[in-house]
């Protein structure tokens, strides 16, 4: 997938798990838990979306970002990647310890890690949207500017000979 179209769909992920985690944060604001039916759906549709979020990133953002030739930009993906395992590890210890079961016999317990998980995705979503994001925009237009400068001087090339 072209680079411009990878960035409008983790965009689209940064939107979605806002969102989804909208919807979570309004379930725990409740003194009592939802129905199991209600709080697996939507947890269930915030791990899928930032399942599939990562491993975008994972496989083809932070790898274009490390080869760019950009040392500086090199090193803001390799710190991001270094920084973003502990989100992705602590919201995979945090789904797999809150089962239904447990979530509804430990609603307060449930309620205070789900805002802190949810916390450290936001604050991540935030920091890729002001830094890295930006970042790769500036890349992909530097390569789409270096491919039609190519095209041109290959018209030239043709038209010339």
């Amino acid at each position: 997938m072209h680079m411009v179209h990878e960035m409008q769909r983790l965009r689209a992920e940064h939107v979605a798990l806002t969102t989804l985690s909208g919807f979570l944060l309004d379930l725990v604001a409740a003194p009592r838990p939802p129905r199991p039916t209600e709080l697996a759906a939507v947890r269930g549709m915030l791990r899928d979306t930032l399942v599939r979020h990562l491993k975008c990133e994972d496989w083809a953002l932070y790898p274009r970002l490390k080869t760019s030739g950009d040392p500086e930009l090199a090193k803001l993906a390799c710190d991001f990647v270094g920084e973003m395992g502990h989100v992705a590890d602590a919201f995979a210890a945090y789904d797999a310890r809150w089962t239904a079961e447990r979530a509804a016999a430990d609603w307060p317990g449930f309620c205070d890690e789900t805002r802190a998980v949810l916390g450290a995705v936001g604050a991540r979503i935030a920091r890729e949207d002001r830094e890295l994001y930006p970042a790769a925009d500036a890349l992909a237009l530097r390569r789409r500017h270096a491919a039609q400068a190519r095209e041109r001087k290959a018209a030239a090339v043709r038209a010339a000979g």
